[in-house]
């Protein structure tokens, strides 16, 4: 007799997956079942699905024909019946993730193990409308011709993950104003899917990023967290009560737009406190010459002073956009993560631990803050597993959480 998976916010425990008369439904909460408990039996996956166990059965013959689900070696020498252990076929599905940014623009090929196969990545000066699209669909031909024709097959969707209203923030990486109304008339996806013949579904580049850190983390992944990447301004996202907060438009948690004080006590938002460009401002300010486009080439370690004044001011803001939050959600975790080297994302997670603790308010218990696993490729990876998901496991989380 296998011993069913320690369950983690994807398992439902039979709560909002028996979608009686619904074919299709079934089929994708048996695979998400199967994608995050690998090597689960026929018997778990009918215990945390809550589907009879006749139903399982045959709805995992037609998973295996189809290419997505493979079983493994039978397992023997246990009590009960042998069991045979089921597991999620990496070259089952493929997608491409994009990620628009005001610095660069990011390309992965991802298959159905959330695994980056291929990446390409080109900087710029400023997203421009006039290019990019072009420039993108290259970047995706490039990548995919040394496919094969099977593999090609199962490559259905985009996902594309970009920052809230590029045209109404260009000023903020001093574009020529003839980009806002190229933006303005500029329909990303309807365009890249005329490039490039698969369906393109857009996201915020910071609930994409969330939910790449949530496919990333350990078992039992966290139903609730707050997420943070530092990259050229705040890109943010939350996972509440196992749902990713995306909102109405899809831009929810914008929480780096809160309003904090930065370093001189003037209200500012948390994007011009904590932000790779308020460092980079703060830089230039001492006298650094620092490219803006080659972050991996900055000297950190010469950047002494200025460095930890930023990491502290930094700190201090986003410790107040935590505490906001977290009065209307409740959350104990929080993940941060970034662009900039690991060592500097850690010196920042223990001064927020540490601002956190200094809050003057009771009686409040800060969350735990924890590094995040993938950096740089968070927005372009959970960009491409949001269109995967959303295509072959349950369509939301809340499918999920009952």
């Amino acid at each position: 007799m296998t011993s069913e998976p320690v369950r983690d916010v994807f398992d439902a425990g039979g709560r909002g997956l028996q979608h009686h008369g619904l074919r299709r439904a079934n089929e994708r909460a048996v695979l998400t079942v199967i994608a995050f408990n690998a090597g689960v039996s026929n018997a778990d996956i009918a215990r945390l699905s809550g589907l009879a166990p006749q139903t399982v059965s045959a709805i995992l013959t037609d998973l295996e024909q189809a290419g997505l689900t493979a079983k493994g070696e039978v397992l023997r020498g246990r009590r009960g019946q042998p069991a045979t252990p089921i597991f999620l076929r990496a070259d089952g599905a493929f997608a491409i993730g994009v990620e628009i940014g005001w610095r660069h623009v990011e390309v992965v090929l991802v298959d159905l193990h959330a695994q980056v196969l291929e990446r390409q990545h080109r900087d710029h000066v400023f997203p421009d409308a006039s290019t990019l699209p072009a420039d993108i669909a290259t970047m995706i031909g490039a990548m995919l011709a040394p496919l094969p024709d099977a593999q090609r097959a199962r490559l259905r969707d985009i996902g594309v993950a970009m920052p809230t209203n590029i045209a109404g923030n260009l000023h903020l990486v001093d574009a020529p104003e003839t980009q806002r109304i190229l933006w303005d008339k500029l329909d990303v996806a309807d365009e890249l899917a005329r490039l490039t013949g698969l369906a393109v579904t857009l996201s915020n580049d910071g609930n994409a990023a969330c939910w790449a850190e949530l496919i990333a983390s350990p078992r039992p992944r966290p139903a609730d967290f707050i997420y943070f990447l530092i990259s050229r301004y705040i890109a943010a996202g939350i996972v509440g009560q196992g749902t990713l907060w995306e909102g109405p438009s899809g831009n929810s948690a914008n929480l780096g737009s809160m309003l904090v004080s930065d370093g001189d006590g003037r209200l500012q938002a948390a994007h011009f406190v904590a932000s790779l460009t308020a460092l980079e401002q703060r830089l230039t300010a001492a006298g650094f010459a620092v490219d803006a486009t080659q972050i991996d080439r900055w000297d950190w370690a010469g950047f002494g002073d200025v460095l930890d004044q930023w990491i502290a001011d930094s700190a201090k803001a986003l410790a107040r956009v935590v505490f906001n939050t977290t009065t209307v959600i409740e959350s104990g975790l929080v993940v941060l993560d970034g662009v900039l080297p690991a060592p500097i994302i850690a010196r920042l997670v223990t001064q927020l631990e540490a601002e956190l603790q200094r809050l003057p308010i009771a009686p409040y218990v800060p969350p735990q803050v924890l590094p995040g696993h993938l950096g740089a490729l968070a927005p372009a990876m959970g960009a491409a597993q949001l269109t995967l998901y959303r295509r072959h496991f349950s369509r939301t989380l809340a499918d999920l959480a009952g």
